[in-house]
């Protein structure tokens, strides 16, 4: 049996090496200056992304297994460009796809989800009653220019502007470059929890226009407290960006964030009433992420859900 998302292991960073399926395993091959090949083993069961940086090469038969245990690939390139790729199961339900639909096609509901993601990301936070997303966002901006400040008073480096330009990026600072390489494992991180769950990266609350929109309202909520310090921390780091990634690995496992993505995506898509009942339940059992489901169904505006496998037919029924 699989690991659950929640006990998989972070991430996995590979680049300059050959990713391969042999008899054994999927593998990295790494070629040696003496013209050796070294091959180390990818627990592919038990990880959540692999992100594949720049001069790697990976085959089909790897992607294939990867693809069995549900394993999201992150290809990442030169500047933080990324492209993203995950395989859904069949037995993987659609409950939570639901929920996120439901609420986001839902003006009000959205909002409040959208307050609700704010609140669990600035706890102290006083919302009014009657907030707007446009005033929503111009609190966010404002605390997240407050937290720069605070960061860099901090660490001595004078003011700090946060400025991503791809186009640029070897002129860039030293804290940009780790927090631009910090968030990028964040996303990846992210991505492949709501791939778990079986949502869509693509419904965002906050943000929206992009394929990816859902990953950067959830990974939002982390950064004040994990990517921001990594990178202020590396301002005088002569490799920032390979300083963040092993630092970041080393952060998830203390923090044990797959398991807490999962529960607060949850959380949020989870109507009131739901909420309630699970406040009344006595048992100590944990709710699975992955509700695996034995049959299609098919829906209907009038009937609901309805069997599959029938033929519907007039005079066949």
């Amino acid at each position: 049996m699989l690991p659950r998302i929640a006990d998989s292991l972070s991430f996995l960073y590979l680049d300059m090496v050959r990713v391969v399926q042999d008899d054994t395993g999927v593998c990295a091959q790494i070629q040696t200056h003496d013209h050796r090949t070294d091959v180390v083993y990818i627990p592919t069961a038990a990880l959540s992304c692999l992100l594949l940086g720049p001069g790697v090469s990976i085959t089909t038969p790897a992607l294939t297994t990867l693809a069995r245990h549900g394993t999201s690939v992150v290809c990442v390139g030169a500047g933080g460009v990324r492209a993203y790729a995950g395989i859904l199961p069949d037995s993987l339900t659609t409950h939570w796809l639901h929920q996120q639909v439901a609420t986001w096609a839902d003006p009000v509901q959205r909002l409040e989800l959208a307050v609700q993601m704010y609140r669990l990301r600035f706890k102290d936070a006083d919302v009014p009653a009657s907030v707007t997303l446009e005033q929503l966002r111009g609190m966010e901006g404002e605390r997240m220019k407050t937290f720069y400040k605070i960061l860099a008073k901090q660490h001595g480096i004078g003011r700090f502007r946060r400025n991503y330009r791809p186009d640029q990026w070897d002129t860039q600072d030293p804290v940009n470059l780790a927090l631009s390489a910090a968030n990028t494992c964040l996303y990846g991180v992210v991505h492949a929890a709501l791939l778990a769950l079986g949502l869509s990266p693509a419904l965002g609350y906050v943000h929206t226009g992009t394929q990816h929109a859902f990953v950067y309202d959830i990974a939002d909520l982390y950064k004040a407290e994990i990517t921001l310090p990594l990178a202020f921390a590396l301002h005088n780091s002569v490799e920032p960006e390979r300083e963040v990634r092993r630092r970041f690995r080393e952060n998830l496992r203390l923090l044990r964030l797959l398991p807490r993505i999962v529960k607060d995506v949850q959380s949020l898509l989870t109507p009131p009433h739901d909420h309630t009942i699970a406040a009344d339940d006595d048992t100590d059992e944990e709710p699975s992420e992955r509700h695996d489901v034995q049959m299609v169904h098919l829906w209907d505006p009038k009937a609901g859900v309805l069997p599959a496998g029938v033929n519907y037919a007039e005079g066949n029924h």
